[in-house]
């Protein structure tokens, strides 16, 4: 079926296409309500797109950015994780002469912040969008993609039928290499505490963490290791009693968690057991835990270069790119001390 045109759009809602074009764009100053309301309509019965990789190939650029985030980032201050993102985004863009858009205005009823609204696609006002957030509507994106919409992702997002042109920290590598890191410190029984999250970045870890584990010959038999979340009273018991030396969370609660329980046994880390976090601390006071670490305004800055470059080019193939993470060094992680039968 031919998809439709603006002219489709303008004839069913009895407007002008320039009143059609204004509309889908989200210029309507002047345009009455009655008149916009007719043309979102006709919109979503037929199902028009707009064709933005076509407008930008006609040099239409206004050299405007999106940023859309698929959850609230604002109010949280510096703490939020998503902040160091947004400094490298913004740095970047003002570097390159490129002024932001920051879509807030897109939430539906039911809380979640929607690309598309009444059939049209609000991130249109921009020449491109990064997009970033931990609820990724999955839907949305492929939409995106299908309709030729110049866009990056912060996070590798597996979307069926779409090629998502993403920006990725590599915590396949990060992670192996940490393991490695406590294997050449003489570490051979390990543990893996799982969060309960089946999201890209914790199957990346995952994997990176199988890797080294059997590239390596190391020895896991924790519940973790074998796809089961958190951490039961019962393998606290077991772990305080067992072979293992070195445990890998993929989170600081659970870290947290793993030293309140070894304290009530009377264990201590790293004396008695070494602890690395596949996420980067926050530095809180106490005790710093060695972590993996992503470089989050350096990835905000490649994915306003990677933009750039999709806008400029609009024909050539998007690519992902990957981000090496960094480990680094805290107070959790020691030789093995403690000999156990």
């Amino acid at each position: 079926m031919k998809a439709p045109r603006q002219s489709d759009v303008a004839r069913l809602a009895g407007v002008s296409q320039s009143a059609v074009s204004r509309v889908v764009s989200g210029d309507v100053d002047r345009i009455p309500e009655e008149t916009q309301e007719r043309v979102r309509a006709a919109v979503k019965e037929l199902g028009y797109v707009p064709n933005a990789a076509a407008r930008n190939l006609r040099n239409k650029r206004n050299r405007l950015l999106g940023v859309h985030t698929f959850e609230a980032v604002f109010p949280h201050a510096r703490e939020d994780f998503y902040f160091e993102f947004l400094l490298g985004i913004e740095e970047r863009a003002e570097e390159v002469g490129y002024d932001l858009v920051l879509f807030t205005s897109t939430g539906a009823s039911d809380g979640r912040r929607r690309i598309y609204r009444d059939g049209t696609n609000r991130l249109n006002l921009a020449d491109g969008a990064v997009l970033l957030g931990a609820a990724t509507d999955r839907e949305e994106l492929a939409r995106l993609w299908h309709d030729g919409y110049l866009f990056v992702h912060i996070g590798r997002r597996e979307v069926a039928g779409a090629d998502i042109p993403c920006i990725v920290p590599d915590y396949v590598a990060a992670t192996d290499r940490l393991v490695t890191s406590l294997a050449d410190r003489g570490h051979r029984h390990f543990a893996y505490l799982r969060e309960g999250i089946e999201q890209e970045a914790y199957v990346d870890r995952r994997a990176g963490y199988r890797a080294a584990v059997e590239r390596l010959g190391l020895q896991d038999r924790s519940p973790g290791f074998r796809g089961e979340p958190g951490l039961s009273e019962e393998w606290l018991d077991e772990l305080a009693a067992g072979p293992e030396t070195a445990v890998v969370a993929e989170g600081i609660r659970l870290a947290e968690e793993l030293r309140t329980g070894l304290a009530a046994r009377g264990l201590r880390i790293p004396e008695d057991l070494s602890v690395a976090v596949l996420e980067g601390s926050d530095d809180e006071p106490g005790q710093r835990w060695d972590c993996l670490v992503v470089p989050r305004k350096e990835i905000g800055r490649i994915a306003i270069d990677a933009l750039v470059a999709r806008v400029e080019d609009p024909a050539a193939e998007p690519v992902s790119q990957l981000v090496a993470c960094d480990l680094v060094a805290g107070e959790t992680v020691a030789e093995p001390r403690r000999t156990k039968e």
